[in-house]
């Protein structure tokens, strides 16, 4: 059993159903990873084929840069001059016009050419590379062999988007530089290694925007279902173990139920064994009182005391078994203001002698109600008797009537007695329990069974020092 907020003990069923609040936490951690996951591979497929795209791109603009510049560079050069070399200056302003004059619209960063003997730079439309050595490094020895390959360089990743230097990406992308025959062809011999450098950064940033809003958009239908999981888990949740509480009570009251039916059954049969012999006795000590007095008078409160203490002994008899077997209520319309100035009429002696104020605010005109009159007068009585012990010399007992709905009539009755602690005022309605060195804690239970028996409910009110109320609900119809 596990223990619950209020010291009940709870059904250890229910702590496979409380594992289901960790497995929607878990879910939320599944669901983050696998939309991470799904957006790097889309991020990475997205990049395959931006580089697929780009470098078909970049062949057919090499191909056409390739033919135009051996058409009208490389072969009106060699004519001219008989030799191609791009350290004369004239040379070199005519390559770089044609190169400049083909590229110009086509979004690319700069165009370089390798010598096929040396890996040196012997032309690019960015100045600053011209003459450096060793730069095109195994991507230049892979196309200065046939094959041409791309490199693309990545900076930054989605974060920067945020913060940070901007996320770029440059393709680049070495071909073999060959001779163009007569049909166009391009299978002559190698003359050296053409680099086309493309910026590739708004195509990359567009990509990293698409994987931030894919992250984005599965993190909160994630968290939608994450908390649409974690509602429907706690509501269920509160509603098992309200359900395992109520049926803890149950349980408690069937068993508190056949545990009184015994203990009826027992103090019954005892009752009923004692009554008559007590009646016995009574009787006697009655006989025996009157021969006292007339043979020795004086000494007849000896019987008297006896015939007392029977009569104590016989009321308690008869709660016993006026609990044991409570009576079914003989229901009929009564005025209850009526039955409550029949128990203040029996109590106004008791009351007065000990100089307790009554104060009776009884509501005119409350319509009869189905009740046992007899029984009702009993639970009242229980009450009245309960509240003047309590309040004692000088002390105050409130009642009050009035229509508390269409339903119910509400009885209060007040005591300006010591009140009751939390503990007390959760068993008084209990059998036998009592606070008091006389009685058998039997009254409130009594007067309970019988509100229960007209289909009412009795609530109480208290606390040390302020007193104690007891309200009671009785039906104003069958």
């Amino acid at each position: 059993m596990t223990e619950a907020k209020n010291g009940e003990k709870l059904d250890p069923g229910l702590r496979p159903f409380k594992l289901v609040t960790y497995f929607s936490f878990s879910s939320l951690v599944v669901i983050l990873a696998f939309t991470l996951t799904l957006s790097w591979l889309i991020s990475a497929n997205a990049r395959r084929v931006m580089l697929k795209q780009s470098e078909e791109y970049t062949l057919l603009m090499a191909e056409n840069l390739n033919q135009q510049v051996f058409r009208r560079f490389v072969l009106p050069t060699a004519l001219r001059y008989g030799n191609i070399a791009l350290s004369n200056p004239e040379q070199f302003e005519s390559l770089d016009r044609i190169i400049r004059g083909i590229i110009s619209g086509m979004k690319i960063d700069a165009v370089t050419l390798y010598d096929s003997s040396v890996n040196i730079i012997s032309y690019s439309t960015q100045e600053e590379k011209i003459g450096v050595k060793n730069a095109g490094d195994n991507e230049y020895r892979r196309a200065l062999a046939g094959e041409g390959n791309s490199l693309l360089t990545y900076r930054g990743t989605m974060l920067n988007l945020l913060w940070g230097e901007r996320p770029g990406c440059s393709l680049r992308t070495f071909l073999p530089f060959r001779q163009v025959r007569e049909s166009g062809e391009e299978d002559g011999p190698i003359m050296g290694v053409m680099e086309i450098n493309k910026d590739l950064s708004s195509e990359y940033r567009n990509i990293l925007r698409l994987q931030g809003g894919i992250v984005i958009a599965s993190a909160l239908v994630g968290l939608i279902l994450f908390l649409i999981l974690l509602a429907i888990v706690s509501r269920a949740g509160r509603i098992m173990e309200e359900r395992a509480r109520e049926r803890l009570r149950l349980e408690e009251k069937l068993n508190q139920a056949e545990r009184l039916a015994h203990l009826g059954t027992m103090v019954a049969t005892v009752s009923h064994e004692i009554k008559s012999p007590l009646g016995i006795v009574r009787s006697t000590a009655e006989i025996l009182e009157k021969r006292i007095e007339k043979i020795a008078p004086g000494n007849e409160r000896l019987a008297r005391i006896i015939v007392d203490e029977t009569v104590r002994l016989n009321d308690i008899v008869v709660s016993f078994l006026d609990f044991a077997r409570p009576q079914q209520p003989k229901l009929a319309l009564e005025d209850v203001g009526a039955v409550l100035a029949t128990v203040l009429m029996f109590l106004e002696t008791q009351l007065a002698k000990q100089h307790t104020e009554l104060e009776c605010r009884l509501t005119a005109g409350l319509p009869a109600i189905p009740l046992d009159k007899g029984l009702m007068h009993r639970a009242f009585l229980n009450i009245f008797v309960n509240a003047a012990q309590a309040v004692g010399e000088q002390g105050k007992i409130t009642v009050t009537t009035k229509q508390a709905s269409q339903d119910f009539i509400e009885i209060t009755i007040s005591d300006s007695g010591p009140g009751m602690d939390a503990e007390k005022l959760a068993r008084i309605f209990k059998p036998f329990y009592t606070d008091k060195r006389k009685g058998t804690g039997l009254g409130l239970a009594i007067t309970k069974n019988i509100i229960d028996s007209h289909h009412g409910r009795i609530e109480v009110e208290s606390a040390e020092g302020r007193g104690t109320t007891f309200h009671l609900f009785l039906p104003a119809r069958a």
